[in-house]
């Protein structure tokens, strides 16, 4: 075995860079099993996170990954680590708006639902049912899969658009990118983003509809995926839409939500949420999600990825997968 030290990425957000050493330790149990001896460890003031593993971990898609060394008696050599990505991670950075959710978070989010996949490897098609303005489908552009996402407010769907089309111009990658009607029965019922970016030898795609969550399989169709990945409403600050207004009730949309999600699942996919134990507790939100026919993933490092966002919001992560 050999014993390395993590250092983690620096976070703007004060209150998650406290608890990022926790969150990091999880993820990468839950990344990489064969890593043995997490802990945080300080090493001359400066916070690390330490580890045993058999050859060099794969760190390269951690979301608070900043260096890696190999530590050697009172020495650390610098480790280069492969990053994956095939686009710059300021194409996730750059937006900023109220509500935005933690980029470290949401990629953590990610890390872990697609972890859960048991899937031969390959890109993976993503969907994000409420994808507010984007930043789960930018994420998981970046990483090098397709992205699909449902949002019921046409102007984020406009200003992700009016985004992504600014950003693939200024980087030169070659792309389309357009927004369109949906029409159904000769009238107008929302309108959808469709891009294509080839920043590798493969073309990726990333495309909005405009509608209601809930709905997604009936706008999407037969589409499945490999992956669900979502931060639901916190039922706070906001909530989710119904017919009549906002509903502010997470656990009412998700009952409605969660068996639509699922039956959107390949066989072997995984849905991973976001959501505020304050206001739906995780055995509720456990059982809701076994109803739907998937299977909890609850023991271990997967319990371990609650943390304090404020006063009125302690944020967990569940993630769940769909039988073979």
């Amino acid at each position: 075995m050999t014993s390395y030290l993590l250092l983690l990425a620096p976070s703007a957000n004060r209150v998650y860079a406290e608890q990022a050493p926790a969150l990091a330790a999880a993820e990468l149990r839950l990344l990489c099993p064969e890593v043995t001896a997490v802990a945080p460890v300080q090493v001359a003031g400066v916070d690390y996170l330490a580890l045993e593993a058999p050859e060099q971990p794969a760190l390269g898609t951690m979301s608070s990954r900043f260096a890696l060394f190999r530590r050697e008696g009172d020495l650390l050599a610098p480790v280069p680590v492969h990053v994956p990505d095939v686009l710059d991670d300021d194409l996730v950075s750059i937006p900023k708006y109220p509500g935005k959710t933690n980029e470290q978070l949401t990629r953590l989010l990610l890390n872990v639902t697609l972890a859960a996949v048991d899937r031969a490897p390959g890109p993976r098609r993503v969907l994000d049912p409420m994808c507010g303005r984007g930043t789960t489908l930018t994420t998981a552009l970046t990483l090098g899969h397709d992205a699909t996402g449902v949002e019921q407010d046409e102007k984020a769907l406009d200003a992700t658009a009016a985004f992504l089309k600014t950003y693939l111009r200024r980087k030169r990658l070659k792309h389309r990118a357009d927004v369109t009607p949906v029409r159904r029965d000769g009238r107008k019922v929302g309108r959808r983003l469709d891009v294509e970016v080839t920043p590798a030898e493969r073309t990726q795609t990333l495309s909005i509809l405009s509608g209601d969550g809930r709905r997604s399989a009936e706008l999407l169709g037969k589409r499945k995926f490999d992956a669900v990945v979502t931060d639901a409403p916190y039922g706070v600050v906001h909530g989710g839409h119904t017919g009549e207004g906002r509903e502010r009730s997470p656990e009412a949309l998700l009952r409605e939500a969660l068996p639509v999600w699922a039956g959107q699942l390949v066989g072997g996919g995984a849905l991973g949420i976001a959501f505020n134990t304050l206001t739906l507790p995780r055995a509720t939100l456990a059982a809701i999600t076994r109803d739907a026919g998937l299977d909890v993933r609850d023991d271990g490092p997967w319990l371990d990825l609650a943390h304090r966002v404020d006063a009125s919001i302690h944020r967990d992560v569940l993630v769940a997968t769909r039988p073979t």
